[in-house]
Order: structure tokens, then C-alpha cells, then sequence
């Protein structure tokens, strides 16, 4: 009994930590949202039904997770979306750091990013997934 409440106040806290990451990666183009987002959801599956039901009403998840987990896949608009944001923030690192060092870091991450959103991450038609806006309006 003591070891399945320190399991799940484990599995609580690494829930926590991969949605702060999850969260902090939707404006920063080095960390994945979606993985993190997905991993957030299952670990507060597995140790808090309550905060699994608070997640699954969040904007966060019904924009990142629920496509990926209803179709396997982003719309293209979202792909769009990311590549835009992460380009814009790459090239303004890239002004305010003119050093050799960072321009190679950040093409390295922008072909990253390229091959997951081109290759790696199926693209799904935007109807039929209600995303967070669609339950807005």
C-alpha cells in the first residue's frame, strides 16, 4: 500500500515536471510539446484521476494532445503554426548571437524540427478534431 502511494506520488510529480517542460517547449523551438504533453497526460493517468480530468479540459491538451492522440498526427495548420514561431525565434537568436557556435546549434535544431514536421509527424486533416479554439467558438 506504501509502496503504490509512493509509486503514484512519483509518477504525480514527473507529471508536473514533463508538463512544465511540455510548456515551456510551445515557444521554444529545442524542446518537443507534443512528447512531453503526451507524457504528461499518461502519468496523470496513472497517478491522479483528478488532475487527468483537470488536464484533459485544458487548452494545452485539446490543442497538442487530442489531435496527436484521436489521429495520430498535426494538422497543417499547427505545423505551419510551430515552424513560423520557432523560425521567428531562431532568427532573432540568431541576430542577437552572432557567434559560428549557436548559428550551427540552431541549424541543427531547425533541420530537426524540418524532419519531424515534414517526415516524422503525420499530417492530419483539421476536420474532424475539435481543437481547443473550435470549442471556444
Amino acid at each position: 500500500m506504501v509502496k503504490n502511494r509512493v509509486l503514484r506520488a512519483f509518477l504525480f510529480v514527473c507529471a508536473w515536471i514533463s508538463l512544465v517542460l511540455g510548456l515551456i517547449g510551445i515557444p521554444l523551438p529545442l524542446l518537443p510539446t507534443t512528447p512531453f504533453l503526451l507524457l504528461s497526460a499518461f502519468l496523470f493517468t496513472k497517478s491522479s484521476e483528478r488532475f487527468h480530468t483537470w488536464f484533459s479540459g485544458t487548452t494545452v491538451y485539446n490543442r497538442y494532445v487530442k489531435p496527436f492522440k484521436e489521429k495520430g498526427g498535426i494538422p497543417i495548420v499547427d505545423k505551419v503554426r510551430i515552424l513560423a514561431v520557432s523560425f521567428l525565434l531562431m532568427s532573432l537568436s540568431a541576430v542577437l548571437l552572432p557567434h559560428i557556435h549557436v548559428w550551427i546549434v540552431l541549424g541543427l535544431v531547425a533541420l530537426w524540427l524540418l524532419f519531424l514536421m515534414l517526415i516524422r509527424i503525420p499530417t492530419i486533416p483539421k476536420d474532424g478534431v475539435s481543437s481547443a479554439q473550435d470549442d471556444v467558438n
